[in-house]
């Protein structure tokens, strides 16, 4: 592996190219070992038709504005499971459903990959790893993370989820509708939401981040807390921790198989119904 060097003369390696792919923008950064940038955050529009293709040829273009990297994080907006995609609610499911994401980022950038989903990664980058913890992002769509004690809970696609007269999470907070309904009805959209989640989760901490949180301007309680849209980079060097391995571990024994495959029939005998 290639050392790389700061301008203070202190290592910088492992360097991890850290990716966040939105719904309207691609942006980058190379981090440091520490998890600092080490260089300027690049962005390009997100292509459309947002195929698998299209968004590599693109991630391609940033890394000409981006020094050296030895692995690679990157933030998908989206569900994904042992680096697969399964959800891509704004650059289309049916484009990206199945595509091995990790894999494919590994073979055409040369190294290795991580992929989680972006609200995880960008939670990881704002959490202080005490109690229940939960993020929203709010950008084209909404994202959500849950941590346990810095630890991530299971990703639940909250943004899917009704939320208020037959919208889900998305359709209600999303930047269409922020576009359409003006900052003010909006605000009281992102309070009543706030306040939906309370209820849900019973939260320590909410975070709001994303590119849309720069519009909140509602009082908000001490435990909800605006965080930088940063964090959707620098929350990448987590992926990479020892802690969070298990996370790319591959599926265990008799897991269900890739998108689109059979499913391995269970082994384990049924509980008796109740009587």
């Amino acid at each position: 592996m290639k050392s790389r060097r700061g301008a203070n003369g202190a290592s910088s390696s492992p360097a991890t190219l850290a990716i966040d792919i939105g719904g309207t923008g691609l942006k980058a950064s190379v981090l440091g070992p520490d998890g600092a940038m080490i260089a300027d955050r690049v962005r390009l529009d997100t292509p459309h038709p947002a195929s698998p293709e299209n968004v590599l040829t693109t991630i391609v273009q940033l890394l000409a504005q981006l020094p050296g990297f030895d692995r690679i994080a990157a933030g998908f907006p989206g569900v994904v499971r042992h680096g697969q995609v399964l959800t891509a609610p704004h650059l289309g499911t049916k484009l990206w459903q199945g595509c091995p994401l990790a894999t494919v980022l590994q073979e055409r950038l040369g190294a290795p990959a991580r992929v989680l989903n972006d609200a995880d990664v960008h939670g990881f980058g704002v959490v202080a790893g005490c109690g229940l913890e939960c993020v929203l992002t709010l950008g084209t769509g909404l994202g959500s993370a849950l941590f346990i004690e810095g630890r991530l809970a299971p990703h639940l696609e909250l943004s899917q989820h009704p939320l208020h007269k037959g919208k889900t999470y998305d359709e209600y907070l999303c930047e269409a509708a922020l576009e359409a309904k003006g900052v003010k009805t909006w605000n009281r959209r992102v309070a009543r939401a706030i306040g939906v989640v309370r209820k849900l989760i019973n939260f320590d901490v909410l975070y709001l981040g994303g590119g849309n949180a720069e519009h909140i301007s509602l009082k908000l309680p001490e435990d909800v807390r605006i965080v930088s849209n940063t964090a959707g980079i620098t929350g990448g060097i987590h992926l990479w921790y020892p802690v969070n391995d298990a996370l790319f571990a591959g599926p265990p024994p008799g897991a269900p198989g890739p998108v689109g495959k059979p499913i391995t029939p269970r082994t384990t005998p049924r509980l008796p119904a109740a009587t």
